[in-house]
């Protein structure tokens, strides 16, 4: 057995996203076919729990909307210069350590080479984030990584209007045990936002986004807070 989350647009006042972990069967093994079977075991459960269309969102998933959507494969074009490039290497190469970084040389590379590059865990504890000149703050713990990905997500209309069908997003390669920034969260955040129709005013600015998820990163403080406390 294993538990994963299914994450979810919150609809209303405020935009985030809501998190249920569902326990199901898992088929252990790295190919495949493996996850494919692991990813219809979550949604099975899911749908027990009310959820009608889900969506995965990965390399693995059984729909080109979700491989599409994977932070490996979703792209970002530049306005001054038209470079592409992937979220995966973008953020990647976006990270400040206490002993070096970023590696910019990483942005545009293979999505899974610049993820695997050795400097990102021989460098020290990660301390911000920077991407082309604007820094970025380590705390909130999934705000840069979400700005980037909504940033990019918005850029890939036909993907950014496909998304807001679906009602519960998975990625079944985050543990949440092991990880941190997830693709799933951030395509329900994006949801959210536009839902709410606070997207406009989260993506004029960075400073502008954080105060449009304020309260879902304030929660998401809080759950850290007591999960610490348990440990």
């Amino acid at each position: 057995m294993a538990i994963r989350p299914i994450f979810s647009p919150l609809l209303g006042e405020y935009s985030g996203v809501k998190e249920q972990m569902m326990e199901f069967k898992w088929h252990s093994g790295m190919a495949v076919i493996q996850k494919k079977k692991n990813i219809a075991e979550l949604h099975s459960t899911a749908k027990v729990h009310g959820f009608k269309k889900i969506l995965e969102i990965s390399s693995k998933s059984e729909q080109n909307l979700g491989i599409k959507l994977s932070a490996f494969n979703l792209c970002i074009t530049t306005r001054k210069k038209g470079a592409i490039f992937t979220v995966e290497t973008a953020f990647q190469g976006s990270k400040v350590f206490e002993n070096g970084g970023p590696y910019t040389d990483l942005i545009g590379m293979d999505s899974r080479a610049a993820k695997k590059d050795m400097r990102l865990k021989q460098s020290g504890n990660l301390i911000g984030f920077k991407f082309f000149g604007k820094k970025f703050p380590n705390k909130p713990r999934t705000f840069f990584y979400d700005w980037l990905y909504i940033n990019a997500l918005i850029q890939n209309e036909d993907l950014a209007s496909a998304v807001l069908e679906y009602e519960g997003f998975s990625d079944i390669e985050f543990n949440p045990k092991k990880s941190i920034n997830c693709q799933a969260y951030a395509v329900a955040l994006y949801v959210s936002l536009q839902k709410n129709n606070h997207l406009k005013f989260a993506l004029n600015s960075p400073d502008n986004f954080l105060k449009a998820t304020e309260k879902q990163y304030q929660d998401q403080l809080r759950n850290i807070q007591i999960q610490s406390t348990l440990i």
